[in-house]
């Protein structure tokens, strides 16, 4: 992510930076799902692939809102629910639950958002059509990937509960 970072902000690099920043995302979903896939996953992976996703969204997010990529109400709740989610583990965690498996929906909408991120940031300078399909494409990945995202939030409240519950009785 720092490389990101100074593509962006301090090289003045856009589209290298976009590029990075796609392929974090897309390199992210294919090695989780070559693990599942052949029976590779790892506890430590389960635990540091979530930290590694909230990561690279809060950077990603925090980076475009600093270079004025994408809008400010798309990245105050992407940050807003990274936050949330971020401060719930801490907190289950420190109160002793046992960790919740990630959901389908929230893997789902972390895709989309990490499509739609370097998205915004190809639409500064794209044109014609390319810019027709890039907006398109940006803007179907942002709904998609926000509304998954918060569905994937409520879907954790309940197994949040379970959670705490379980592991306190242990």
């Amino acid at each position: 992510m720092p490389i990101f970072v100074w593509l962006l902000l301090g090289a003045d690099k856009p589209l290298s930076a976009a590029i990075l920043l796609a392929i974090l995302g897309a390199t992210d979903w294919v090695d989780g799902w070559i693990a599942r896939k052949y029976d590779q996953g790892s506890a430590i992976g389960q635990v540091l692939d979530p930290v590694a996703d909230r990561i690279l969204l809060i950077t990603a997010a925090v980076t475009l809102l600093i270079n004025g990529s994408v809008p400010l109400w798309i990245g105050a709740l992407v940050l807003f629910r990274e936050a949330v989610i971020s401060v719930a583990v801490v907190g289950l965690a420190a109160a002793g639950a046992r960790r919740i498996e990630v959901q389908w929906v929230g893997k789902a909408g972390t895709l989309g958002l990490m499509f739609a991120l370097p998205g915004f940031l190809l639409l500064t300078f794209s044109s014609g059509a390319l810019h027709a399909f890039l907006l398109l494409f940006t803007w179907s990945a942002t709904i998609g990937g926000l509304a998954l995202s918060y569905w994937a939030a409520a879907t954790y409240v309940p197994l949040a509960r379970i959670a705490l519950r379980e592991g306190r009785a242990e």
